[in-house]
Order: C-alpha cells, then sequence, then structure tokens
C-alpha cells in the first residue's frame, strides 16, 4: 500500500516469514539499489536518502527480520541469517543485478552477500560499515552498552525496563544522538514515524531477542574476522566506502584500515559526521554515490559478451 506520511509504496513479502520493504520507485533503465539499514534501523533510515536516487536507479529498502515492520517470528536475526534473506529479496523482490547500499550492519551483510552470489551484486556503496579494523579505545558509552548487550538474560531485562521506562520518543531521540545526529536537525514528521514505528510492533519481546541475536552475531564476526576479510578479499565488483570521521559506534580508522588494504575501493571520508551520514547528510552523501553510480554500469557492458 502506498504510505501516505512518506516517500515510496510499502508493501510485506513472505521469505520464510514477513519482510516489510518500500519501493521508491525511480527510473526503470536505470541499476537496481537495495538499501539495507543497521543495527536497530529500519526503512526510515533512508527517507531523505533514497529519493535522491531515483531520478537515476530504482530504488527499494527492506526491514531485515526483527526491525522495522518485519516482526521476527521463528527466525533468529544473526548477521548470517539475514544474508540469505537479503539474498532472497535481491532474487524475488528487486531483481538481480543489485548496487547494494550497506550502513553499519548492513555494510557488513552486504559484503557477505556479494561474497556469497558475485553475479547478483554489480556494486557496493558501504556507509559506516561495522567490519574489523585495528584496535583502539572505544567510546565509552557504545563499549558499555555492547558489553551489556553480550550478557545473556542481563540485556534482555535491561531492553524491557528501559522501553517502559523511557518511551518510545525518548528512545528514538537516544538513538539518534548516540550515531551523532542533532535531533532538532531532522525533520520532525521523520522523527513522529519513527515513534509510531516503535509504537505500532507488535511482537515487541520479539523484536528486543532479534535486535540482541544480531548484536551478539556482529560481535562474533568481528572478534575473530577471518571470514569477513575473506569476504572482502574476495569482491571483484566496484565498492564506494564513505565513513563519517565523527563516527562513535564504528570508528573512522577502521574505515582508514580497510580502505589501506584495499587500494582499488574508492574511499571517502566526510568531515563532521557521525554513524549515519543518509541521515546527518543525505544530499552530501548522494551526491557521492551517484558520482560512483556509472562505474557499476562500466563493469556490467565489459562482461557483456560481444556478438
Amino acid at each position: 500500500m502506498d504510505d501516505a506520511t512518506g516517500p515510496g509504496i510499502s508493501a510485506t513479502v513472505d521469505l520464510d516469514g514477513p519482510v516489510h520493504h518500500v519501493d521508491f520507485g525511480g527510473r526503470p533503465d536505470g541499476p537496481t539499489v537495495v538499501l539495507v539499514h543497521g543495527l536497530g534501523g529500519s526503512h526510515l533510515n533512508w527517507d531523505l536518502f533514497a529519493p535522491l536516487l531515483t531520478p537515476h536507479a530504482r530504488v527499494h529498502a527492506l526491514d531485515l527480520p526483527g526491525f522495522g515492520l518485519s516482526e521476527p517470528g521463528h527466525r533468529l536475526a544473526t548477521v548470517r541469517n539475514n544474508v540469505v534473506v537479503l539474498d532472497r529479496f535481491v532474487r524475488e523482490v528487486a531483481g538481480a543485478p543489485v548496487v547494494l547500499v550497506g550502513n553499519s550492519m548492513g555494510g557488513m551483510i552486504s559484503i557477505l552477500e556479494a561474497a556469497r552470489a558475485p553475479a547478483r551484486v554489480s556494486g557496493l556503496v558501504l556507509v559506516d560499515p561495522a567490519l574489523p579494523g585495528p584496535r583502539g579505545r572505544p567510546d565509552g558509552r557504545v563499549a558499555a552498552g555492547f558489553a551489556l548487550y553480550a550478557l545473556p538474560g542481563v540485556a534482555e531485562r535491561y531492553m524491557a525496563a528501559r522501553r517502559r521506562r523511557r518511551g518510545a520518543r525518548a528512545s528514538v531521540l537516544e538513538v539518534l544522538r548516540l550515531c551523532g545526529v542533532d535531533p532538532a536537525a531532522v525533520p520532525p514528521h521523520l522523527i513522529d514515524r519513527s515513534v509510531a514505528l516503535v509504537d505500532q510492533r507488535q511482537d515487541v519481546a520479539g523484536m528486543d531477542r532479534a535486535f540482541l541475536t544480531a548484536a551478539r552475531s556482529l560481535l562474533l564476526l568481528l572478534a575473530d574476522p577471518r571470514l569477513l576479510r575473506r569476504a572482502m578479499a574476495s569482491i571483484s565488483v566496484p565498492v564506494l566506502l564513505v565513513h563519517g570521521d565523527q563516527d562513535r559506534l564504528v570508528p573512522v580508522s577502521v574505515a582508514r584500515d580497510v580502505a589501506h588494504r584495499h587500494p582499488d575501493w574508492q574511499y571517502v571520508e566526510l568531515a563532521g559526521v557521525g554513524h549515519v551520514p543518509q541521515l546527518q547528510s543525505p544530499e552530501l552523501l548522494a551526491e557521492h554515490v551517484l558520482d560512483w553510480l556509472p562505474a557499476t554500469t562500466r563493469r556490467g557492458r565489459s562482461r557483456t559478451p560481444s556478438s
């Protein structure tokens, strides 16, 4: 159905359980772009950014199981399970090949999908991706939060108590600030929609479990980076790596290390920007993505056999 308060057409598809997604429309003869949110995110993370791409591409955004409007049901929201969900979405909804744009955990998932199914991915945009990097002093609040998420039982009780105590609006504003976004700079209607989305969730306890399952899975993959490093080394499609230099959740040192290891990837560092450039600086991010996007179609033409 049409989303009267936001861009795009909202729908839900059965991919071994409900997966909500938004079709933002766009240029039918352009590349197909699939937007993949991060931990705790949803399709709403892309509302300011996606319309800037639609004059040039066909654009979709999905809610991974356990996030946004995709109720978790029986599914485990691990990173690897969500790679499988993304792969089915690409094949059955968006139509391969696609350009994947992944933020944070969504960047990690996009890399694993590109390594798993290279024929279905024509390019990668990694926006402040959650990836292994040099060990440094982490942000204290972020480190404390993830240490808590790792504790079975304790984390579940903490999240339930925080939800009751703070309410949806305070939680939305808290997440924005943690990601480096001034809530006053976000259009009020988008904050209102984010609050409404939190209130609309039916299986709230299941959503909490999905968040913690995804967080723990992400931490395990970062603790033993061999799988991710192999996946990154296998990627042959064009890659644009974009990172805010004020990111508290994934320090910019991680992106600089990844860029050094992969000199064939295009690297852009955004000054004064935090963890979610698509919300904080959507126009600037879109400018870089649109400048880079023709590289994916040139690669596609170069792989087409001549007649």
